[in-house]
């Protein structure tokens, strides 16, 4: 344990994630990153969020260690019910509660940061992409501060262009019409360092919208037009070879644009610290055990993330989707993932006979949450049906596993494109798929064609490449470390 005046000496982070699973997470592993390196971390949680914590995972998971700290503040909305307790919080709602009461919570957690006794000064604030209001309170109190998109850069690079499509009168859209009359196919040729023939439905969902004020919208602009600017630099959880078009076109406007990704093991080991986890769900043990029982690439992982909810006929679609395709599966279904209620009880989530044949029998899994690294890790997993949220499609090129794409809103749809088409790992899926849509993708992700065996090549290859990022020498690793040395050096 640091001697007070140790403690004292060093350089204070305070790291402020938006509220979200799949935003937590890295903001996570850079905590640890930087705490293996003798950074005093403050990790700012919402007062919903840390609740959530303290219900999943105990008071381990927010009791800190010596010179990393958790504290909370305000989230700007109600109290929920006690049903919802658990559940992922509107997105649309959450956004705009944040930018309006935020600020005044931030600088007054970083005031009370500041007169602690025995911790060192505020030295640096890195912020989330998502929660940019922050870099304004920290500069105005003198504190240099980043800001950690944590999504792709080819979806950053399409949120910076979000006040072009406006201007060219692209959005918003006229009428509900350009929803199905096939507007959303216009094809961009003007947006430099985006993938040849990106259209409209490429680019993050909050596009589609007919309101001018649309709350998303207006504050996806400002955090592209105010807040990114402001920042001292943009931390994103990438590499320099999977994205270098994109990144190339963001640091044309956002100079100091810092590659750091893919933040994992090799930055922030499952053994330091583990007791401080991120996860806001009770993780199922069992996962394991059920894949050691089944051959190598044989099982298909599905996990939609933790935003996605879908209704009963969609459950019951991919349900009968999986079970015809006939590939043992491992499917997570999270607590809150379904939305509508139908005759409650009286209407079964799963179709008629489907535990029978396949849980039971052993060929299909459900679980309510897991340890999605270990999942896609494990020898058995050999696909991937996936939201392509950031976390899970890096996650996914970390363990060299092909991905079926059914992205749900925001950049996941910009994510998809690239799986799909640039990276070569992937076989996108309708929204509106059904269940012969479903068995089809499982059938050629895991199947014997060309196709399939071409995706997983490019996944074994583009999981060297991440792994070269991050080993000593490597691109993010060296970024990495220069970031460290820049923000140690400041002194207050």
């Amino acid at each position: 344990m640091a001697s007070p005046a140790a403690e004292a000496s060093k350089p204070h982070v305070v790291l402020i994630p938006y509220p979200a699973q799949g935003h937590v997470t890295p903001f996570l592993r850079l905590a640890k990153a930087l705490h293996a390196r003798s950074f005093h971390v403050t990790f700012v949680h919402t007062e919903y969020n840390h609740a959530r914590l303290l219900r999943s995972r105990g008071a381990a998971a927010v009791a800190g260690a010596d010179g990393l700290r958790f504290e909370t503040i305000p989230d700007g909305l109600p109290p929920p019910a006690p049903p919802e307790l658990d559940a992922t919080q509107d997105t649309w709602a959450i956004c705009e509660a944040t930018r309006r009461t935020g600020p005044g919570h931030v600088r007054e957690l970083l005031e009370r940061l500041g007169r602690r006794a025995g911790d060192p000064p505020v030295s640096c604030v890195v912020a989330d992409g998502a929660m940019g209001f922050a870099v304004h309170v920290a500069k105005e109190m003198g504190i240099p501060a980043y800001l950690f998109f944590t999504h792709s850069a080819c979806g950053l690079l399409a949120y910076l262009n979000f006040d072009q499509l406006v201007k060219r009168g692209y959005v918003p859209l006229k009428d509900e019409s350009c929803l199905t009359n096939g507007y959303l196919d216009t094809r961009l040729d003007w947006i430099a360092g985006m993938i040849a023939g990106v259209r409209l439905s490429d680019l993050p969902t909050f596009i589609r919208t007919t309101d001018p004020d649309d709350v998303m919208l207006t504050i996806t602009i400002k955090q592209s037009e105010l807040d990114a600017p402001a920042a001292d630099g943009i931390l994103l959880n990438t590499f320099d070879d999977l994205e270098r078009a994109a990144l190339d076109a963001i640091r044309a406007r956002l100079p100091i644009t810092i590659t750091v990704g893919p933040l994992g093991p090799e930055v922030s080991p499952p053994s330091y610290l583990p007791s401080l986890t991120s996860s806001l769900w009770r993780e199922d043990g069992r996962c394991a055990a059920w894949l050691d029982s089944h051959a190598d690439a044989a099982v298909v992982y599905v996990n939609f993330g933790s935003i996605t909810v879908m209704t009963r006929a969609q459950v019951g679609e991919f349900a009968r989707g999986l079970a015809a395709a006939g590939t043992p599966f491992l499917w997570v279904i999270r607590p809150d993932m379904v939305r509508d209620a139908g005759d409650g009880e009286a209407t079964p989530l799963l179709p008629e006979g489907f535990e029978e044949e396949v849980v039971a029998s052993g060929r299909g899994m459900m679980v309510g949450w897991c340890d999605q690294e270990a999942v896609l890790g494990h020898r058995a997993t050999g696909g991937f049906l996936s939201h392509c949220g950031w976390n899970s499609t890096v996650e996914s090129l970390v363990a060299g596993v092909p991905m079926l794409c059914w992205p749900f809103f925001s950049e996941q749809v910009t994510n998809c494109r690239y799986a799909c088409e640039e990276w070569g790992v992937g076989v996108e899926m309708a929204r509106d798929a059904g269940r012969r849509e479903v068995e089809a993708a499982v059938r050629e992700v895991m199947g014997v064609s060309e196709r399939a065996a071409a995706a997983r090549r490019k996944a074994a290859e583009w999981k060297e490449e991440a792994a070269a990022a991050v080993a000593p020498g490597g691109s993010s690793q060296r970024n990495l470390e220069r970031f460290f040395a820049e923000i140690a050096r400041v002194k207050r």
